[in-house]
């Protein structure tokens, strides 16, 4: 997951919780929380016990998140927020907790005439290549419910359109062609195939640790004619470390009705 990508996540997430972005430019953002959301991003349990308790005025954090180093201010004070940071993580774990799935309009502003939303299905996707060591790569996938084209970065594509959850007036959706069913299972093959394709030296490094590994093993037991059960026991932990798995999570996605139609 890229900076920019990051900085796009956070600003959607954020708006989409109704938490106002007070202050915003390259590389950086600060939102003002609201009590539930710091409730869930900002570990104060100890705080908010005391509030309910006393019955006090509450007093949701205000923070700055930078992206960028480079391209935000130098003086800026803030928490840098990166994929794989316990913050990110734990927005992660908001999105899931609030609904992995929203259903989200275009915002139009028509003179009268009547404007087609086309539907588009869009997934956040997270796959993880794993062994004794692991390397993420978010894909946002967004796939036209009607001409079965798949595109990735759609979560970028989004970023510039104004979205609302109501659609607009004099606006109606398209039908779609294909159910979200079935477009869930399309955007899976095509997932397993870009999992597929990605470089192998990564399984090919974690082979031949594994090897190593075992050969040390063995060189330990050489002289044990019958092995024990912690022979065996060592050889299946080893395994369990080393050997290369490929996991896919869907963190989450949504129902996008545009009028823009990046599929050409």
């Amino acid at each position: 997951m890229r900076q920019q990508e990051v900085h796009e996540f956070l600003l959607r997430f954020f708006e989409a919780n109704h938490c106002p972005i007070t202050d915003h430019g390259p590389g950086f953002m600060t939102v003002q929380l609201t009590v539930e959301m710091d409730k869930q991003i900002m570990n104060r349990p100890f705080y908010w016990h005391w509030r309910e308790k006393t019955g006090g005025e509450p007093n949701p954090m205000k923070i700055t998140f930078i992206t960028d180093k480079e391209t935000a201010p130098d003086d800026m004070d803030g928490e840098f927020i990166y994929f794989g940071a316990p913050r990110l993580f734990q927005i992660f774990q908001a999105v899931k907790q609030n609904g992995r799935f929203t259903r989200i309009y275009e915002k139009i502003v028509s003179a009268g005439a009547r404007v087609p939303l086309q539907p588009w299905l869009g997934l956040n996707v997270v796959i993880s290549y794993q062994s004794d060591m692991k390397k993420d790569r978010l894909l946002s996938l967004g796939l036209h419910l009607v001409s079965g084209t798949i595109i990735e970065g759609f979560q970028q594509k989004l970023a510039p359109l104004p979205l609302t959850s109501q659609i607009s007036d004099y606006c109606f959706t398209i039908s779609p062609m294909i159910k979200p069913e079935s477009g869930i299972k399309r955007m899976e093959h095509y997932l397993k195939n870009a999992a597929a394709k990605e470089p192998s030296d990564w399984a090919d490094n974690a082979i031949a640790r594994w090897k190593k590994d075992l050969r040390l093993l063995d060189q330990f037991y050489e002289q044990t004619e019958e092995k024990p059960e912690e022979y065996q026991l060592e050889k299946q932990a080893l395994k369990a470390l080393y050997q290369p798995k490929i996991h896919i999570q869907i963190e989450n996605g949504g129902l996008f009705f545009l009028q823009s139609n990046f599929s050409g």
